[in-house]
């Protein structure tokens, strides 16, 4: 449990709800003191639920626990403004998931910078019926990233787990 915050008032002080005969009396007065001043901060908590729901104004170790409610896995290194951003953006990244564009969202959520992102689109198809499609249809994907100081294994890492399974990827970093 923390620590009772000092200085901090009780928005609802339980001095004042009692009968006049417990508010005219000391002892009473400042034993009620503290335990308002233990509940005073979970009161506040509670009188600003719904900010905590918020990446932007929730406290840091809060913001980390959402990650874990929207099924991100969050990187030991990620600064608490990378979080903030990753965890914000989360359900527009899972809308666009396995796409290249939800992977450049991803990526540029993370590293800070729009990627550059080339799709080999191994699709391929054949205008003979029972034909042999030309090509290899092999799904291949390059991911640029340009002026970024993010560790290239974590990256890695990263598009590994937002890109399709059958697709293989590289990473360039300049």
């Amino acid at each position: 449990m923390r620590a009772a915050l000092t200085g901090l008032p009780s928005p609802h002080p339980f001095g004042v709800a009692m009968p006049a005969i417990y508010q005219e009396d000391e002892f009473t007065q400042r034993w009620l003191a503290g335990f308002d001043e233990v509940i005073a901060p979970v009161l506040c908590t509670l009188d600003n639920v719904d900010r905590y729901f918020d990446p932007d104004l929730a406290p840091a170790d809060f913001v980390a626990w959402l990650a874990g409610w929207v099924g991100l896995a969050v990187e030991d290194t990620w600064t608490d403004e990378t979080l903030r951003r990753v965890v914000k953006q989360a359900v527009e990244l899972y809308r666009w998931r396995w796409t290249v564009r939800g992977l450049a969202a991803i990526v540029a959520a993370y590293a800070g910078v729009d990627p550059e992102i080339i799709d080999s689109g191994g699709s391929s198809w054949s205008l003979t019926p029972d034909g042999l499609p030309p090509g290899d249809g092999t799904c291949t994907l390059l991911v640029r990233v340009h002026g970024s100081s993010i560790d290239e294994r974590r990256l890695d890492r990263l598009i590994a787990a937002a890109k399709p399974v059958h697709v293989t990827h590289r990473v360039e970093l300049s």
